[in-house]
């Protein structure tokens, strides 16, 4: 029995070794000397980023025509509506709309006109908009305390005033808010015998005339109103005047 002991031994020995290099896995064979080969670690390769895709340029520009209708408060013609007007002030109407400047950027203005004309207002300014047709400024008449001459001196695009027509006893237009003027210094108000009574329009009194703002025989700002049943000031016999239009005339 003890031999059989001893000759058992060598072969445990070597099943025990035998499940030890299984036990080690392949990664860790054996080498030469008995050790271990030292395995280089397994890495992975990273992939390749993805491109971010480059940012679409946002669209630039001018904001799109936009015109709002509002009712008016004694306030808001303080100085350009008083009793006795041939317009009651509940038939008045506040547009606020977009207008181009002299600068080549978009503006917000304010017209007082007659309820009865809002719509002609809103249509014919959406297209000299979309011409980019330049107006200087445009402000309620009430801005210069009601005054037509500093209004003009100032170059204001100006509506309703309750005011008597130029060189008359009689209700202009303009006090049934019926009547614009556009940009006064590039259109003056002319004489028959060419005179101006603004000295900054002296030099836009004669017609036609290549300049941004200026309304001249027959282009498309005069057709514009026309079409809506406007007249032009400019094509007054004797005197002239270049930046008025009126419905139906006057």
């Amino acid at each position: 029995m003890a031999s059989r002991g001893r000759t058992l031994q060598p072969t445990l020995l070597l099943s025990g070794c035998l499940a030890l290099a299984t036990a080690c896995g392949a990664g860790n064979a054996l080498g030469p000397t008995g050790g271990t080969t030292p395995q280089p670690p397994v890495t992975t390769a990273p992939s390749p980023a993805t491109p971010m895709p480059s940012p679409t340029p946002s669209p630039t520009g001018p904001p799109e025509y936009t015109a709002k209708v509002s009712k008016l408060t004694r306030a808001d013609v303080a100085h350009s509506w008083r009793p006795g007007c041939p317009v009651p002030l509940h038939d008045l109407r506040l547009v606020t709309l977009t207008h181009w400047g002299f600068d080549d950027k978009a503006h917000t203005g304010e017209l007082v006109v007659h309820r009865t004309v809002t719509d002609d207002i809103e249509t014919v300014f959406k297209q000299l908009y979309e011409w980019r047709f330049p107006i200087k400024r445009m402000k309620r008449v009430d801005a210069y305390r009601g005054s037509d001459f500093d209004s003009i001196e100032a170059n204001n695009t100006s509506a309703f005033n309750c005011r008597a027509a130029t060189g008359s006893g009689n209700w202009s237009k303009h006090a049934y808010g019926q009547a614009i003027d556009i940009n006064p210094r590039e259109n003056p108000y002319v004489t028959a015998d060419g005179s101006v009574a603004h000295a900054n329009a002296r030099q836009f009194a004669t017609r036609p005339l290549a300049k941004p703002g200026v309304i001249n025989p027959g282009d498309r700002v005069v057709r514009a109103f026309q079409r809506l049943g406007w007249e032009w000031g400019g094509t007054w016999s004797g005197t002239k005047d270049y930046q008025h239009f009126s419905k139906g005339g006057g």
